[in-house]
């Protein structure tokens, strides 16, 4: 395994990345029993996570008061144009064939079972901002500066045009959530480039993520999931 990371410098970012989007793209299909699903989910994750990606994880925050205000002020952008505009999801810009529709993936049995619920949240809280910070801040920037050799480039260095590429990929990431997605990953990328810690990106986005899922739970708000 070492000698494979070293050839391979770019899987302890990539592969969590990669196993979290193969997950969402087959788990629907397999139609698991929702705790099945969710428990093979969150040990998948982890066993990637514990393989590929242990020593590159950072897991201080040095700035982690403003770290935690910018992960609530994200919620709250996320949430705005919906709590405001109660139709605003229902636009062809937000709900077409190519975005599709913001629907959540938690199925009816799942939404009372607390064990199914628990595992959402500790997905949503602590793997999701961990995998995706890897990629999408500790990563994605980083190579296209330098494909040869990413980690020749320092954390948080963005030109003004890959600053842009990987907020709008990141927006894509969330689908018909590509508005607040765009909001939130330029807000992310200015933090890295501000902060240039991992850590600090892991907690913001954790933070967020948190409060999307206590806000899913209390309002019932399924699409956030």
């Amino acid at each position: 395994m070492i000698r494979l990371l070293q050839r391979h410098p770019s899987l302890p970012y990539v592969a969590p990345f990669a196993a979290f989007m193969v997950l969402l793209a087959v788990a629907p299909r397999l139609a698991l029993e929702p705790r099945v699903e969710g428990i093979l989910r969150v040990s998948l994750l982890l066993a990637v996570l514990w393989v590929f990606s242990r020593h590159v994880i950072e897991w201080r925050a040095p700035h982690w008061l403003s770290s935690i205000l910018l992960g609530v002020g994200v919620f709250v952008l996320w949430i705005a144009p919906d709590v405001v505009f109660p139709t605003w999801r229902g636009h062809w810009l937000f709900d077409n064939g190519l975005t599709g529709r913001a629907e959540g993936t938690m199925p009816m049995e799942g939404r009372s079972d607390p064990l199914v619920l628990a595992l959402r949240a500790a997905r949503a809280v602590v793997l999701v901002p961990i995998i995706e910070e890897l990629f999408w801040r500790g990563w994605l920037p980083r190579w296209l500066a330098n494909m040869d050799d990413f980690r020749k480039v320092p954390l948080g260095s963005y030109t003004g045009v890959i600053f842009w590429i990987t907020a709008a990929l990141f927006a894509l990431e969330h689908g018909s959530m590509w508005d607040v997605g765009l909001m939130a990953g330029l807000a992310y990328n200015w933090w890295m480039r501000r902060t240039r810690s991992l850590g600090d990106l892991m907690l913001t986005h954790a933070v967020t993520n948190a409060c999307l899922s206590a806000y899913v739970l209390i309002e019932g708000r399924w699409e956030y999931w």
